[in-house]
Parts: C-alpha cells; sequence; structure tokens
C-alpha cells in the first residue's frame, strides 16, 4: 500500500498563525501535526508516501525533506488550488497508480493510530474503508447514514440537517476503484470535487465500502481551541522525561518532560506539559497543559492550558496568560495598566504590549 497526506489548504481559520506557516507544521507538544501523521502511516507499515501540496509547499519541503528521519520515502505532489479532496486523489492518480493507498488529511489528530485498519484493508476485499466518529456537531463534517446491518446508505457532504452523528474523520482507505468514482462525478456546489460524492458512487456502483466507527478521541486541528484540545490529548499520552536542567530551588511535576537544553529556574512546572529544547524559564510558573517550544523565554510570568512557539519571549507579565496560542518570534512583556486574565492568539513575529 501507498500513503497520501493532504497537505494543501490554507488554513484560514487559524489567522493570523498561518500566514506565516503552513497550518499542517504548527506543533501540538512541540511536535508538528505533519510529522504525527507520517509517523502514523509509518507505523502502519507504510514507507512510500505522497503529500498533496499547495501555497505552502516550499514550508513543506523544507521541514519534512525526502523522509529519511522517518524511514520512508517522500513525493511531493502539486495542487495548483484547493478544489476538493477527491480532486486531491484525482492530481496523486499517477503517484498512486493501481496499488491500494490510505489518504490522510495533514491537520487531524487520532488516538491510537491507524495499523490494525490498515492490516485489515490489505488483507481484505474491500473497495474502501472510512472512518467515522460520533461528534456533536456532524454539520460541519462529511455525515453517514448507516443501514440496520451496518451499511452505508448515503453520504452527505456539511448537510444543514445531519442523517447522524457520525462524521467522516479524514482517513480514507481506497483500491483503483477511487480514480472511476472521480473522473464520474462534478463538482459540488462550493466548486469542489468532494470525496463523500465518489464514496457515494462507490456505495451505488456495487462497490464494497466498510465503515469504521473509531472509539477513541479525534480532533479536527482547524481552528485555535481545537488545536488546544488536540494539545491537550496528546500531553496526555506522550512518555515524559527530564533531560534539561532543573535547579534545587524549581518544583516539577512527575508528567512534565523537559528537553534537552532546557533550563528551569527557580519556578514551578505542572504536568502534563513539555518544555522544548534550549527553553529558559525563569521565575514563573507553567501550568497543565501547557506546551513550551524550543528556544522560548518565560520570565517572572504565568501561563497555564496554552501553546508557546519556537523563538517566543514572555517576559513580566503580572496576570497569569491561559487558553492561549501564541506563535513564533512573538514577544508578550507587561505595560503600565494590567487586566486580571489574557487570552491571546497571536500571530508570528509579532511584538505586544499588555496593556
Amino acid at each position: 500500500m501507498k500513503g497520501l497526506i493532504l497537505s494543501g489548504g490554507t488554513g484560514s481559520r487559524l489567522y493570523p498563525l498561518t500566514y506565516t506557516s503552513a497550518k499542517q507544521l504548527i506543533p501540538v507538544a512541540n511536535k508538528p501535526i505533519l510529522f504525527r501523521v507520517i509517523e502514523t502511516i509509518r507505523d502502519a507499515g507504510i514507507d512510500d508516501i505522497g503529500i498533496v501540496v499547495g501555497s505552502t509547499a516550499e514550508q513543506i519541503k523544507d521541514a519534512v525533506g525526502r523522509g529519511g528521519r522517518w524511514g520512508v520515502r517522500i513525493t511531493y505532489i502539486p495542487q495548483e488550488k484547493p478544489l476538493g479532496l477527491a480532486h486531491a486523489v484525482k492530481v496523486a492518480q499517477p503517484f498512486l497508480g493501481e496499488e491500494r493507498f490510505v489518504m490522510f488529511l495533514g491537520d487531524n489528530v487520532i488516538q491510537g493510530g491507524i495499523s490494525t485498519l490498515i492490516r485489515q484493508f490489505a488483507e481484505g476485499d474491500w473497495n474502501s474503508q472510512i472512518v467515522l466518529t460520533r461528534i456533536e456537531h456532524p454539520e460541519q463534517y462529511g455525515v453517514a447514514e448507516l443501514g440496520d446491518d451496518g451499511r452505508i446508505i448515503r453520504l452527505v457532504e456539511k448537510p444543514k440537517v445531519p442523517p447522524s452523528d457520525l462524521a467522516l474523520v479524514g482517513i480514507y482507505m481506497f483500491d483503483h476503484h477511487v480514480f472511476q468514482a472521480v473522473d464520474a462525478i462534478k463538482p459540488s456546489w462550493r466548486g469542489e470535487l468532494e470525496i463523500t460524492d465518489a464514496i457515494q458512487w462507490l456505495v451505488d456502483n456495487g462497490r464494497s465500502v466498510h465503515p469504521y466507527v473509531h472509539q477513541g478521541w479525534w480532533i479536527d486541528t482547524g481552528a485555535p481551541g481545537d488545536m488546544l484540545s488536540a494539545n491537550d490529548l496528546v500531553l496526555e499520552e506522550i512518555e515524559y522525561n527530564i533531560e534539561g536542567y532543573v535547579d534545587r530551588d524549581s518544583k516539577v511535576d512527575h508528567r512534565v518532560t523537559i528537553q534537552r537544553g532546557a533550563e528551569i529556574i527557580n519556578s514551578m512546572v505542572r504536568g502534563p506539559a513539555i518544555i522544548g529544547e534550549y527553553a529558559r524559564i525563569v521565575n514563573s510558573y507553567i501550568g497543565p497543559f501547557t506546551s513550551i517550544d524550543h528556544h522560548v523565554t518565560i520570565e517572572n510570568s504565568e501561563i497555564e492550558h496554552s501553546m508557546v512557539l519556537e523563538n517566543s519571549r514572555i517576559c513580566d507579565i503580572d496576570a497569569r496568560i491561559q487558553d492561549s496560542l501564541i506563535g513564533r518570534d512573538v514577544v508578550v512583556s507587561r505595560s503600565p495598566i494590567k487586566p486580571k486574565a489574557l487570552k491571546l492568539t497571536v500571530g508570528d513575529h509579532s511584538k505586544i504590549g499588555i496593556l
């Protein structure tokens, strides 16, 4: 089997963070989401992976390279415009050929991996397998309606009145028949070739499409709140270890990872949390569910349930920062008038004086 990762979206719901960075490269627990997807596919035994890229192609290529660090081979597939998931399958056909493949959205985080699913599909005779999960607001996604026998009746893309609470989570497995489906469908009212329409075509034309209902957690990291939720869930599952320096005046919880070169000076860190390489935490409090990326400095400040990306500085903030997503190369410093709480979504290379 081959792997196909879709990484061509603009990430508009994550503005301003994605003005200067591909959304798939935003780190969750200090590791870019796209890297987690590559590892998930590799761990399922697939080492030939295509990545569909758009306007952020150069950033993706610079970060991922040829795939050697993961022991996989990466092929980049340009998609000139984001014309739908089925369109991405269409442009990837020369790479995929006649092989069965798994398609994975590059900004999704899922619990437990997909090794079992890949093995089932590789060894089975299904033409397709789709992964579903039950969510509260399925109208924001593709939705599946199943019959009493568990088979797919129909699929609808972002319906106003969802026929069920079963949403497609962005993991699909196909054989070569999907290319017939993609060629047969027409653009939706959004002007896109919808993957739900392609799967419906397979169902309507007698192909075997197997629905799998995922029982663990799944997060679409398209909005700041979703990104923080994904960070929360991943932080609870990582292996905790301390490679950096913690001085005798600091207190560090047992559910904390401190990466190499990081320094914790006269500070408290409560987990689950991760402190990145060569970060400096001085006279500060880092609360639960917080990711501090590499080369970040936090001095005389408090922060919890937040993400701070690389090379940023937070200094002399009296109020506790919480529920915040702070980009790369950001400077947050004190101004004379102090609020009681802060909630920030801050773009890269910003400087903010707190009023």
